[in-house]
């Protein structure tokens, strides 16, 4: 294999993995800045248990996050040096920001929240988890304006003289569409991810009858958030979908194994092909006919446009070659993404219905089906993001520069072997450390009250601080 493919092997690892964490830490921040607010205006017990508890699993994933996501940068430098000096200029001003407004924010006020409760007043303690929760949320706005404009490059100029793209307009940067529809959608993918987590966690517990007035306080509040959420995020993914077909055409063509421009084109539910990286035909195609036209355009007859005319398109402004990405991967990943975010709304939405008739408790088969669910949103993001990524090929850019322009010359396929099998060891064992490290403590359970003189030992023992820790 090529350096280039290592690389990209290298670069979508680490990144998937990554954002393993990234969701869960977004959602449980609000939810245990959520659980605090019903505690500070409350004075209820239970939520106090519940931001403690909440709060230990939040740190978890939270630690693995920053630690995973330090070597996203980095290998910019290493993997893709042509990449850096050719949009530095403009990449670099998010990710910086996010370096020194949104990582800054989230640690000094997550180290505010461990280590001032007694020590602050009880307004700003509560003020610190907001703040964090709100750091996180500004560090992916930054980050995914970053990726925005690889996805949709506004606010530049290519200096003719240097070769590179200099930026003109951080403002346009900012406040990229593109930008403003995937905040929305990952902010309420992350929602629904951290959502999961806990609707499995307190389903587990509720199976067991463990602390069922946390967990049961819990799963009211969180299985019509995470049902809202999920439908929120789909809806906003509708849109996305609709503004992609304007501006990465070929994208949206391969998504759904269009190679022929239509009207009144049908969605594809089931297709097969040849195993090639474009088949350039189907044999076999199950569809609704019409859905495709009308979820793109708005109606049912409008315009879909197929990949040989975007290919066409493609040769005829940026000269010969295949803008076609890996048709498989792109169809399949987005419908994943989609069915599984179709399920966990179906999940929830029955959870719901349980719920308003006071059933909810007593139905063990949605309980046991919630602890599984939890894969649901981990797949429909790694799913979205290979799609999102891979259905841009051969773009690192879209429109400005390929892929294949976009690796470091001077690095060798030893050398991306080498850190490609140190990283996936790396990260496997951190993986191992972690999950064990999040299941002990999602198992152990809230402490007990501390009038509970009967409550096991189990439950009174107190769990380690997971700030001495980290």
């Amino acid at each position: 294999m090529s350096a280039l493919e290592l690389a990209r092997y290298q670069f979508g690892i680490t990144t998937v993995f990554h954002f393993l964490f990234v969701p869960v830490t977004i959602g449980l921040a609000v939810w245990v800045a959520t659980c605090q607010t019903l505690h500070h205006r409350t004075g209820k017990e239970v939520y106090a248990r519940m931001t403690k508890f909440w709060g230990k699993l939040m740190l978890i994933s939270f630690a693995v996050g920053v630690v995973t996501g330090i070597v996203q940068e980095f290998q910019f430098g290493m993997n893709w040096s042509d990449y850096s000096r050719y949009v530095g200029d403009v990449f670099g001003a998010p990710l910086a920001m996010e370096a020194l407004a949104a990582f800054f924010l989230e640690s000094t006020f997550i180290g505010v929240w461990l280590f001032g409760k007694g020590r602050v007043s009880p307004k700003i303690h509560l003020a610190s988890i907001w703040a964090f929760a709100g750091g996180t949320m500004l560090s992916a706005y930054f980050i995914l304006a970053a990726n925005s404009w690889m996805q949709h490059p506004v606010g530049y100029r290519i200096n003719e003289a240097t070769g590179r793209a200099e930026m003109t307009s951080i403002f346009e940067v900012l406040t990229n569409s593109t930008a403003l529809y995937a905040f929305s959608h990952t902010i309420l993918a992350a929602f629904s991810t951290a959502g999961a987590v806990v609707l499995a966690v307190s389903a587990w517990h509720l199976i067991r009858r463990n602390a069922t007035d946390v967990f049961g306080t819990t799963v009211r509040f969180v299985v019509p958030a995470v049902c809202v959420a999920t439908i929120a995020g789909a809806t906003v993914g509708h849109f996305q979908g609709m503004l992609l077909e304007e501006q990465q055409p070929m994208k949206m063509a391969a998504a759904e194994a269009q190679y022929e421009t239509e009207k009144g084109a049908g969605f594809s539910i089931f297709a097969i092909s040849h195993l090639e990286k474009n088949p350039g035909h189907l044999n076999t195609n199950i569809e609704i006919p019409k859905t495709l036209s009308l979820l793109a355009t708005g109606s049912f007859n409008g315009e879909v446009r197929g990949i040989n005319d975007v290919q066409a398109e493609y040769e005829r402004t940026y000269g010969p070659g295949d803008y076609v990405p890996v048709v498989a991967v792109t169809y399949w990943t987005f419908r994943l993404m989609v069915g599984a975010g179709t399920a966990l709304i179906l999940l929830t939405a029955a959870g719901w219905w349980l719920l308003r008739k006071g059933r909810l408790g007593e139905s063990r088969l949605w309980l046991k089906l919630a602890v599984p669910a939890v894969a649901l949103p981990f797949i429909a993001n790694s799913a979205g993001w290979i799609f999102t990524e891979m259905g841009r090929q051969p773009w690192v850019v879209q429109g400005l520069l390929r892929t294949q322009d976009a690796v470091s010359p001077t690095v060798s396929s030893a050398q991306v072997v080498l850190t490609l099998v140190g990283f996936t060891v790396l990260y496997g064992t951190l993986a191992v450390i972690a999950g064990r490290l999040f299941l002990r403590e999602a198992k152990h359970g809230p402490d007990a009250p501390p009038d509970d003189p009967d409550a096991p030992d189990g439950d009174r023992q107190d769990t380690p601080d997971l700030a001495l820790a980290y």
